[in-house]
């Protein structure tokens, strides 16, 4: 998980500033468990865009592809991998 810990981060200060990175589970469900609401999707979405380039209209927008730390960096991993292809 390359980029763990910068979403950890990102979700943190946006959606849980009383929460320690140690205790934020790279699995933990943040749609299901009231973190991230849609809402709170469309920052991360401007964030994703901001930060690693990825653009709303290039990702499949399924709830699943958001739902954790590790569903968020493995989607990163996989933008990266088919921008290395494209070029």
């Amino acid at each position: 998980m390359q980029h763990a810990r910068a979403i950890t981060q990102f979700i943190i200060d946006e959606f849980l500033p009383d929460v320690a990175p140690a205790d934020l589970d790279p699995h933990a469900d943040l749609i299901a468990d009231g973190v991230i609401d849609s809402l709170g999707l469309l920052k991360l979405l401007v964030w994703l865009e901001t930060e690693h380039g990825l653009r709303a209209d290039d990702l499949e927008l399924s709830p699943e592809r958001f739902k954790s730390v590790a569903a968020i960096d493995g989607l990163i991993a996989e933008h990266a991998a088919t921008a290395v292809e494209a070029t």
